[in-house]
């Protein structure tokens, strides 16, 4: 079996972003270990099930990390949150602060609206269609 358990998101600040990820987002801290070095390695993941990729978030080290720090694939959608219920999670999202960049819309392929994390990243907030 192959899968990607991990992806990593630079940012700026380890605890910014994980209470970005937990309360905003709803996500679960699933790891964060002090490293020799003075970093972390701190996972976020959507939820408990411990299924699907989940988020290693890494603090931007030098100047070339530190340019990519919300604007990771150029400005555009870099990243999709799936959920079961889009009406639940947008109304959670946007009452915590979330900026949506547009109104809910309903495609052929399920409803979803842009969002953007703590940094500027754009991410989908998607419930695919049955």
């Amino acid at each position: 079996m192959r899968r990607i358990p991990l992806v990593t998101l630079v940012v700026d600040d380890y605890d910014e972003a994980v209470r970005f990820f937990t309360a905003a987002l709803g996500f679960r801290l699933a790891e964060d270990t002090p490293r020799p070095d003075g970093s972390r390695w701190v996972v976020v993941e959507p939820d408990a099930a411990h299924t699907g990729t989940a988020l290693l978030l890494a603090r931007a080290k030098g100047e070339a990390q530190r340019a990519r720090v919300g604007d990771q694939t150029g400005g555009r959608v870099g990243f999709f949150l799936y959920t079961d219920d889009f009406a639940r999670d947008h109304a959670r999202m946007a009452d915590a602060g979330v900026t949506f960049l547009e109104e809910p819309r309903h495609e052929p392929y399920g409803s979803v609206a842009v969002f953007q994390d703590l940094y500027g990243n754009r991410w989908d907030l998607l419930q695919p269609s049955a």
